[in-house]
């Protein structure tokens, strides 16, 4: 809608993941690293945590784009399973065949321990990589922990690498998953882009649109810095309500104003502002209250004359204070 008003060739801001528009920030770029250390290493657990929308599938997409031939990918991105219906999902994404139907944990688990003694014969390696990992039930955790367990004299047979929210790190963390805590080989949190970042991040997608002209000014940036607390995915929600409503207004900048708005309309109110709102009216409804009751207490003592009286005193009052004023 908004693309031909600026001059760009199509929406800079989708949330579905485009290589076009892949950024790599130094944080995104130290994830990836540590990924790839830990394919290049012999078996363990390799952690990458980061909140929603920080760029964990970001680093994801940019590790399977990488990974060498002589390696075996297993990708699981639906861990809501049962202990057999992820070793059935390994079994799918290795080509394992199995009997359907009738296959038991023993016989999944002796299939891939046959397929990895194989392909460890060939010189290849093979990766088992867990997306939203924090969703796997403890009894299905401790089944990958004891995959680890498939090795030959001399090595680990697989490589596990578990990317989730940081839900799995407080998971990892409980005393229950010690033992496979102690097998992680290498750890990465991903936090919010920096300030830098953010503006980085923007113009990059406005560039990669077609942008030719400064469409977030830096005050701007400063304001979405803020708003969005650096989380790529809100900054892309948040930059396309804002060019939508700059649109819409004729102009040719995202301004302040513009900007505040649609993040208002992304993230509506914070539970503070609605904590303020709620004490506000109550203090409302405790001095109408109030009023109520000192306004039935005069007429009780002094009569219906005296409320005349008081408006009358008052409004006195106001035509002074603005004439002393």
């Amino acid at each position: 809608m908004y693309a031909q008003h600026f001059g760009l060739k199509e929406l800079p801001f989708s949330i579905a993941p485009d290589p076009h528009y892949l950024f790599m920030s130094e944080q995104h770029r130290e994830a990836l690293a540590h990924l790839l250390y830990g394919i290049s290493t012999d078996g363990g657990f390799v952690l990458l945590t980061g909140e929603v929308g920080t760029g964990k599938t970001t680093v994801c997409r940019c590790l399977l784009e990488q990974i060498p031939d002589h390696v075996n990918i297993a990708f699981i991105i639906n861990p809501k399973v049962t202990a057999e219906e992820l070793l059935a999902t390994i079994c799918d994404e290795l080509q394992i065949l199995y009997p359907y139907g009738c296959a038991s944990i023993k016989m999944f688990v002796d299939a891939i321990n046959a397929f990895l003694l194989d392909a460890h014969a060939q010189g290849q390696k093979t990766v088992l990589l867990i997306d939203e990992a924090q969703n796997l039930k403890p009894e299905v955790l401790e089944q990958v922990r004891l995959l680890t367990n498939l090795e030959t004299n001399q090595q680990k047979l697989l490589q596990i690498i578990m990317i989730g929210q940081p839900e799995l790190r407080d998971m990892l963390s409980s005393p229950e998953m010690s033992q496979l805590s102690q097998r992680i080989t290498a750890r990465y949190h991903i936090g919010p882009l920096s300030r830098h970042d953010v503006t980085a991040y923007v113009n990059h997608r406005l560039a990669a649109a077609g942008a030719t002209h400064t469409i977030f000014p830096h005050s701007v940036m400063r304001k979405l810095y803020r708003l969005s607390k650096g989380v790529p995915r809100l900054i892309n929600i948040i930059c396309d309500r804002a060019l939508l409503g700059a649109y819409v207004h004729g102009e040719y900048q995202v301004s302040k104003k513009i900007l505040a708005k649609a993040a208002a309309e992304v993230l509506g109110k914070s539970p503070a502002q609605r904590r303020r709102k709620a004490k506000w009216a109550i203090a409302g409804l405790l001095v109408i209250i109030g009023g109520t009751a000192l306004a039935a207490a005069f007429y009780y003592e002094y009569g219906p004359g005296i409320l005349a009286e008081i408006n009358h005193a008052i409004e006195e009052n106001i035509v002074q204070y603005f004439i002393i004023r």
